[in-house]
């Protein structure tokens, strides 16, 4: 999975949908509209998906002209949309829509409609519409059902500036009030991170509806397409410092689907306070997301700090109608990062609150080893448990907030930080490899707790031993730090599942940290005792 952190936010767009394309991204083009009396609603775009994944899948990917297919980078950025033919910009709306050209990583066309009233319209392709600069592309020779790669919003706030991307398969980008983008989001994940090709659904027809003068809402409808599952989707998209998209979608498996990701996310984590295996770049930290927040559907709240580890891996953590989930950025200190290019203080969260009850399943996190900040190697879903089969109707909606803060907040004390390193006590001589946790909760009614109150972590590993704990406040956060060590059972690289919370009188005062570590490989497990502890009596 990769993704490219490029200087402007458009590159950034472009490079963090495109990289994700496969073979199995492909798209139907010849898709019929309502026409005469008949009117455009959700309704029908629920039966045109129904009707589909009836029908075999089409794949046409490829089917541009050649001089479109072979861009560079450079030539391909040349192809610019002429803001002068945005949509509504002659309309008092408070949004304007701009198109992508194919090309490139972009090579299968998507149909794109405007819609007022339930009327259709098709927005056909015309040279007038973009500027070519010094691609070598000639628009005058381009077909006129050449189609688009996809489209952006923006809101009268700023015209200069995306509000909102689609591009690439089924991902989009928002924004909040930082107008930064960050993290990737899609409509639907099919088989992720499991022994075989991952297949990514695409977007392949796009209606967008002419918002009302003065509404601070705009509506996009989308089909999606491929060889395993066909969808309908609805996006209510509403501005504002927490950007609010309400999402509905209804998902029609022309097949069996072995793990089916609804409300996929998409990020990046290379390097953290908790990990820095990757710690080769003079920044401190490099990430869009830096933790997986679940509000569960017993009321608990779970924060779980990212890692780049050595390798893939994958948890499914198990709930019943769960409240909420999201990757979030919660470390939103500029000296952390100290990149004033691409800003990762200000990339959003994006969390995820289900409408109505979604039953049983599993929210899944997939964390991919990741050699370079360009890479998105961090997946986070909600699957369900029961089977996924050809012929189902699969409806689901759900709240997404892009922002700074999260909408939805525990009222306990919320992990701040979680340090790790080298085990064991100062001054000391190590026996054997341990590794240091330091972690760090503020917030809630920590800063309330006097002197005679007596704080116990509640802390459990799936492996290993747990020694030298303790907890004590930390004034500079007006809150607490556990300290604890891990000892692995043995020179294997098995990785190990911590949990802590922190407690007073049986009551619990923060919510849950749930860590997973994987031990260094045992010829990797330094002890770094310096020499003059070697040579003290009783050293070895």
């Amino acid at each position: 999975m990769k993704r490219h952190s490029l200087p402007t936010l458009l590159c950034t767009i472009l490079l963090g949908a495109s990289l994700f394309l496969s073979q199995a991204a492909m798209a139907a083009t010849d898709l019929p509209t309502p026409t005469g009396g008949t009117s455009f609603d959700y309704a029908w775009l629920k039966g045109r998906a129904r009707h589909l994944a009836e029908q075999p899948y089409v794949n046409h990917a490829g089917e541009i002209p050649e001089s479109l297919k072979n861009l560079s980078w450079d030539a391909y950025m040349q192809l610019a949309f002429n803001s002068e033919h945005a949509l509504w910009k002659s309309d008092a709306s408070l949004f304007r829509a701009e198109l992508f050209h194919l090309g490139l990583f972009f090579k299968t066309p998507i149909t794109i409609y405007e819609l007022q009233g339930g009327k259709v319209k098709e927005l056909d392709y015309t040279p007038d519409l973009f500027t070519y600069g010094k691609s070598g592309v000639k628009g005058k020779d381009l077909p006129k059902n050449l189609g688009f790669a996809g489209f952006r919003l923006r809101y009268h706030t700023d015209w200069t500036r995306d509000l909102i991307a689609f591009l690439g398969a089924s991902y989009f980008r928002a924004v909040g009030g930082e107008m930064q983008y960050g993290m990737s989001a899609r409509g639907l994940a099919v088989d992720t991170a499991l022994p075989r090709d991952e297949e990514f659904p695409t977007f392949t027809h796009f209606w967008l509806e002419k918002p009302r003068p003065g509404s601070d809402t705009a509506t996009v409808y989308a089909l999606l397409d491929s060889p395993s599952v066909t969808g309908a989707y609805r996006f209510d998209i509403r501005p504002g410092q927490t950007l609010t998209m309400r999402v509905d979608a209804a998902i029609y498996p022309r097949k069996p689907i072995e793990r089916l990701g609804i409300a996929p996310l998409t990020s990046m984590f290379m390097v953290g306070e908790n990990d820095r295996r990757m710690n080769h770049d003079w920044r401190p930290e490099l990430h869009d997301s830096d933790g997986l927040a679940m509000h569960n559907g017993n009321g608990e709240w779970i924060w779980r700090p990212l890692n780049n580890p050595p390798f893939l891996r994958f948890n499914a953590y198990m709930d019943h109608n769960p409240r909420g989930f999201g990757l979030v950025q919660r470390d939103q200190n500029f000296n952390h990062y100290q990149d004033d290019g691409v800003f990762y203080d200000k990339r959003p969260s994006v969390w995820i609150e289900p409408i109505g009850q979604w039953g049983t399943g599993f929210v899944q996190l997939v964390e991919i080893a990741n050699l370079d900040e360009t890479f998105d190697n961090i997946v986070a879903f909600w699957n369900p448990a029961d089977p996924v089969q050809a012929g189902q109707e699969l409806l689901y909606s759900y709240n997404m907030y892009w922002g700074t803060n999260p909408p939805s907040q525990t009222k306990l004390g919320k992990v701040v930080d979680t340090f790790t390193g080298l085990g064991g006590v100062v001054g000391v001589v190590r026996k054997y490899y341990s590794q240091r946790f330091a972690v760090d909760f503020s917030g809630g009614d920590l800063a309330m707790i006097g002197k005679g109150t007596e704080i116990k972590p509640v802390l459990e590993t799936s492996a290993g031993r747990i020694e030298i704990t303790s907890v004590r406040p930390q004034h500079a956060i007006n809150g607490f730090r556990c300290m604890f060590d891990v000892v692995p059972p043995d020179d294997t690289q098995n990785p190990i599942n911590l949990r802590l919370y922190l407690d007073a009188d049986g009551r619990p005062l923060t919510e849950t940290w749930i860590y997973q570590w994987t031990p260094p490989a045992a010829g990797d497990r330094h002890l770094y005792n310096p020499g003059h502890l070697e040579k003290q009596p009783g050293a070895n």
